[in-house]
């Protein structure tokens, strides 16, 4: 069989074979819409809390003013008890509570600091870090408004005590993830998984479809036969890379900082050897929805060994090397400091070095578990 015979072939049985098809192209259209979906908009907003006002002051009710003010917040009942806020908050009714303590007012005058407790479920950081970012800003807000009244009437300049209120200033930019969202922190992260993942199905279930049958891939060398086959998977997530790293970035709005250049340069070991892992998958489970299974099951912990979500450093060491063992890994790293954090190529190096090992490494094991599967089936009779 010649190359291109080989090509027509395995294309055929890459589009006519639905699984496959579904998998390649409806599953990574599909996911580019579905996953970035929970986080349209990025980060929560007007969280229902309640207020306990023990000290019922004018000057702790424009603070409660104050905070129902915040965009973070809303403020949907008020408790005269922190009892009653709390089952209030066991019941579901509302994400927060504010207690105002007694003597609120008081202690303000008398220069004292007096002790704002914020409560929220610690379980949803989002929401809890919304609801704790709210109430100190309010918090915040008055004790400058009360320390520069102070200035002003042991008569220094209003504009003076307004500058000079805090002995230092905070001045906040956030960096690599401008709009503070959850879009821009994980999508381009789990997009890289979702390649790799579906990529390996693929492989796997061309492989697997074909393990218990008799067609033209028991016409050529295993060798020949890993090399067409990867070559047309690369080629096709090629394109779908493009359009993950391009137009649905557009579309969310996501950071786009590397050359298309170093993009693709980074993508071609990821791909090679994410196919090279379907293949051997194919290679060796029984049935070739085994291939999904394992897949799926893989993903969780590939995602979260990978240090973005927590940091490499706090990760046991046993399970960083573990997952240098996976494309994905590699390439989430270098990816996001390509084209989320702006930077060159030198800062990857290693990240691609490190690809390319992977992609020999997986090739050859995809190889040998190709030979031996086709020599099993020469010895059945096949």
């Amino acid at each position: 069989m010649t190359i291109i015979e080989l090509i027509k072939s395995e294309l055929k049985a890459i589009v006519t074979n639905p699984v496959v098809a579904l998998t390649v192209f409806g599953g990574v259209l599909f996911y580019s819409f579905l996953y970035p979906l929970p986080y349209s908009h990025q980060t929560p907003r007007e969280q229902e809390i309640s207020i306990v006002n023990l000290d019922q002051s004018q000057t702790s009710f424009k603070l409660e003013r104050m905070v129902d003010a915040t965009p973070q917040v809303k403020v949907v009942q008020r408790d005269y008890s922190v009892e009653a806020a709390h089952q209030a908050f066991l019941a579901g009714e509302v994400s927060g509570i504010l207690v105002i303590p007694e003597h609120f007012y008081k202690d303000l005058m008398l220069g004292k600091s007096p002790t704002l407790a914020y409560a929220g479920d610690a379980s949803y950081f989002l929401v809890y870090g919304t609801i704790v970012e709210g109430l100190a800003q309010a918090g915040g807000t008055l004790a400058a408004q009360t320390t520069v009244a102070k200035l002003v009437l042991d008569g220094q300049p209003l504009s003076l005590a307004s500058e000079q209120y805090a002995a230092t200033k905070l001045n906040l930019k956030p960096t690599f993830n401008p709009r503070m969202g959850y879009v821009d922190y994980v999508v381009p992260a789990v997009f890289v998984l979702i390649l790799q993942q579906t990529l390996a199905m693929a492989a796997g279930l061309v492989g697997g479809t074909q393990k218990h049958g008799n067609g033209y891939w028991n016409q050529v060398a295993p060798l020949k036969l890993l090399s067409v086959r990867t070559g047309i998977l690369v080629a096709i997530y090629y394109l779908l890379s493009c359009y993950y790293f391009g137009a649905s970035f557009t579309m969310h709005g996501i950071s786009q900082l590397a050359s298309i250049g170093n993009l693709l340069t980074l993508l071609l070991p990821f791909l090679i050897a994410s196919s090279a892992i379907g293949v051997w998958l194919g290679s060796i489970t029984p049935r070739r929805e085994l291939v999904t299974l394992v897949v799926l099951i893989s993903s969780m912990p590939l995602i979260f060994s990978a240090g973005f979500i927590w940091p490499i450093e706090a990760i046991p060491t046993a399970i960083v090397w573990l997952s240098q063992l996976f494309p994905s890994t590699p390439a989430i790293q270098g990816f996001l400091r390509l084209n989320q954090m702006g930077g060159e190529w030198p800062s990857i190096a290693n990240q691609y070095a490190l690809l390319w090992l992977q992609a020999i490494g997986w090739a050859t094991i995809a190889w040998l578990s190709l030979r031996k599967s086709l020599n099993t089936k020469t010895k059945a009779g096949y």
